[in-house]
């Protein structure tokens, strides 16, 4: 069997492992990027944050990215019945981007692995990892099948896993475990918007909230595209009968603001249905590997924090990996673990709050309090380490307070 040998393994060409490998290779550090699938290809999670505007312009992979022309994102829209509500991105809190980009995942992912090609990173297409071999001082033996199925051997010092929903150090080192948000599931596909409004509501991002837990995404792509899907408890979207492009038809229905503009829209795929999402692992590090994204944990798509997660996740398991072989000492709890659990928990207090409804009320509510919903919006940008921001400091118990005085004052009003 032919052997390789490189400093890192990166399982994974999407954001995560564009991003760790640009930055280890600019340091010089040998790194390869091996890709179960072959570019361009499909993914769900298309909505991006600001904060992670500021990973891709460290590791250099902004340029090509801004020259595409994706649909900009400067905020996000609510909308519950005859009630809205708008974030502004140049309104938060937290100082940093004020805009990021909604966008086809299969157009996107191509430019950045371009860019990191282009850094003289070697990322192998259609390479499957089949086994690894971690050993006690953290040199790893990884086994990989190429595109004609031809086994080979890949030995690394360090393995980052950026594998996404592939999950590959989960599913062959054993890590998963359940996860303790609500089971939830999504059906979604891509149309050609032929009868999109002209100006700005035809780009904005909306999500149209059906019922507490029941909720349409709305997000139009510069090319004339938009990806809408619909998100519930699993029981919810199984009562509904017949195809998923059926299924998907009745739950348009269910909205009063979207119903006529996306009525006989053809769908351009036959909808995808994941069922009970929401992901978790035992530990996000272990002698001689990393987990970055959603290989480590996955949340909700209601705040789109997905690649957020999965690049400043890759981003510092990188800059942590670059110290080890640099023989600096590394804290990996502290430094990484820690620190990405921080922020994991700040956005699953805002998920649960979500489907609660104590969030909605805050958004929803009249008048508005412009300072709540700067420090809000900071967490929707993905500052959510912010420790100036008292919406990130008391994420677990204040949203519950403020929505909790909101009904006191709502039931005094109406007495």
């Amino acid at each position: 069997m032919n052997q390789h040998l490189v400093e890192v393994l990166v399982i994974g060409a999407g954001p995560s492992g564009c991003v760790s490998a640009a930055f280890l290779q600019d340091r010089g550090i040998k790194v390869r990027v091996v890709e179960k699938n072959v570019f361009p290809r499909f993914v769900i999670g298309e909505s991006l944050l600001p904060r992670c505007m500021d990973h891709f312009e460290e590791v250099g992979l902004l340029d090509g990215l801004n020259a595409f022309g994706f649909e900009k994102k400067f905020g996000a829209r609510f909308i519950k019945g005859d009630k809205v509500c708008e974030f502004d991105f140049s309104k938060k809190h937290t100082k940093g981007w004020d805009w990021t980009w909604q966008v086809p995942r299969a157009d996107f992912d191509k430019v950045l692995v371009d860019g990191l090609v282009k850094k003289g990173v070697e990322v192998s297409f259609g390479h499957e990892v089949v086994d690894v071999v971690i050993h006690e001082n953290g040199d790893s033996e990884t086994t990989i099948k190429d595109e004609n199925g031809t086994p080979y051997l890949i030995k690394a010092k360090y393995i980052i896993d950026s594998s996404g929903y592939g999950r590959v150090l989960p599913r062959l080192l054993h890590l998963d475990k359940p996860s303790v948000l609500p089971n939830h599931s999504s059906i979604f596909t891509h149309v050609v918007d032929v009868n999109r409004p002209e100006g700005r509501e035809g780009t904005l991002i909306t999500f149209d909230v059906i019922e507490t837990e029941v909720w349409l995404w709305v997000i139009p792509f510069s090319d004339g595209r938009t990806s809408i899907g619909y998100v519930g408890p699993t029981e919810f979207l199984e009562s509904f009968e017949g195809s998923n492009s059926e299924k998907l038809r009745h739950l348009l229905q269910l909205s009063n603001y979207y119903c006529d503009r996306f009525k006989g829209v053809d769908f351009l795929f036959e909808p995808v249905l994941i069922k009970n999402y929401s992901k978790s692992v035992k530990q996000l590090y272990g002698k001689g590997f990393v987990l970055t994204g959603n290989s480590a944990e996955f949340l909700d798509p209601v705040f789109s924090s997905g690649v957020t997660f999965a690049t400043e996740s890759a981003l510092l398991g990188a800059k942590l990996i670059a110290k080890v072989l640099d023989g600096q000492a590394v804290d990996w709890e502290k430094d990484y673990s820690d620190y990405i659990k921080e922020g994991v928990s700040v956005f699953s207090s805002y998920v649960r709050e979500w489907y609660s409804g104590n969030l909605q009320t805050l958004f929803f509510h009249q008048p508005e309090n412009p300072e709540v919903k700067r420090q809000i919006c900071s967490v929707l940008a993905g500052y959510v380490w912010d420790r100036t921001n008292p919406f990130v400091t008391k994420h677990n118990r204040l949203i519950r307070t403020v929505a909790h005085f909101i009904d006191l004052e709502k039931q005094k009003r109406e007495r």
